[in-house]
């Protein structure tokens, strides 16, 4: 009979996972020394919540200490498409291709648990499933498990699916038997530290939210550092240079992703005109079952406005003025720089 991490590899593949594998509970433990002094030092930025779970998030065992072993899974998104390819379209918003589709955090989870079930069933045991929303450190427990390595982006890294990995962490009472870590396989290539438009990897696995477009564009709940606003250009959510910059992506199949995770059409190439109209309501219809919902309509039109300004578009002054009296002040900050930017030619 197969072992059953065989069978449990199996089962994830007929799940539509792309990646499994195992790890100890305590495989990924020096990676909480390392968040550790990635708060300490303040590049969090204002993200509460790391800093609030910090003690659950370093370690497998400090959140479950009953937890014996890690399962690490990966779905794949890759895209058909550049993401770069709206650089040069400055009148529409880029938005991030994970964003671009269905709520991963859904979909993932809904695998995780159909692959719990079945695992509670093949050996009684306990399990705990999570995606990003709970304090877990999924990408060293990924590379632990040997699913992939981490970048010097940070992201993990799989040779047959690039960066465009999804990933899940199933934690289980079970003694299972680890897969052999990732090699890391970057070598000398600095691609995604060059492409960062704002200089946020600051060196090889290094990174200072601070300075993220993803983080200031989705975490960041004031006004956009000035700092940073040119280098935002078109982007309204995330930011896919570092990832879209990684060679191991040519060897990423889109037709092995999820179809939902397709992007919706309203949602690959939308106009900044058409946005920035957007009230509470037209943004929670238009964002429905995405994963942009959670961050409200204030921050996405925040984002708009910025790229509005960079855009060299003065037709756009028409949605801009409306906004210069927003009843939310980070939205009418934005909107009076838009407007200064336009006019200032």
């Amino acid at each position: 009979m197969a072992s059953l991490e065989s069978r449990i590899s199996q089962e994830a593949t007929a799940l539509g996972f792309a990646a499994c594998g195992f790890a100890r509970a305590d495989a990924a433990d020096a990676a909480g020394e390392d968040l550790r002094a990635f708060v300490a030092e303040g590049r969090h930025g204002e993200m509460g919540w790391m800093e609030e779970r910090l003690h659950h998030r370093v370690g497998v065992r400090a959140l479950w200490p009953e937890a014996k072993s890690v399962i690490a899974l990966g779905l794949s998104y890759a895209p058909a498409t550049d993401p770069r390819a709206l650089a040069d379209a400055p009148t529409r918003g880029r938005i991030s291709v994970y964003a671009q589709g269905a709520d991963y955090h859904k979909l993932v989870k809904q695998k995780l648990k159909a692959l719990a079930r079945w695992l509670v069933a093949e050996e009684p045991c306990e399990v705990k499933v999570f995606v990003d929303t709970a304090p877990v450190m999924e990408k060293p427990l990924a590379a632990a498990a040997g699913i992939g390595w981490q970048g010097k982006h940070t992201n993990v890294l799989n040779r047959t699916h690039g960066n465009w990995l999804f990933l899940g962490i199933i934690y289980t009472t079970l003694e299972l038997e680890p897969s052999a870590p990732a090699k890391v396989h970057c070598g000398s290539c600095t691609a995604c530290i060059a492409d960062c438009p704002t200089g946020a990897i600051t060196a090889p696995h290094r990174i200072d939210a601070r300075k993220c477009i993803s983080y200031l564009t989705i975490e960041h709940p004031g006004p956009i550092p000035e700092a940073y606003r040119d280098a935002m250009g078109n982007r309204i959510y995330g930011c896919d240079d570092c990832l879209a910059a990684c060679p191991w992506n040519r060897f990423a199949d889109p037709s092995q992703g999820h179809e939902k995770f397709r992007p919706r059409a309203e949602l690959a190439a939308p106009e900044l005109a058409d946005l920035l109209q957007l009230d509470d309501a037209g943004f929670r219809e238009m964002f429905a079952g995405s994963p942009i919902k959670r961050i409200g309509r204030n921050r996405m039109i925040r984002n708009c406005l910025i790229a509005a300004g960079n855009s060299g578009e003065e037709a756009l002054l028409e949605r801009i003025e409306p906004l210069l009296g927003d009843p939310d002040p980070v939205v009418a900050e934005a909107a009076g720089w838009a407007k200064a930017k336009l006019l200032a030619g």
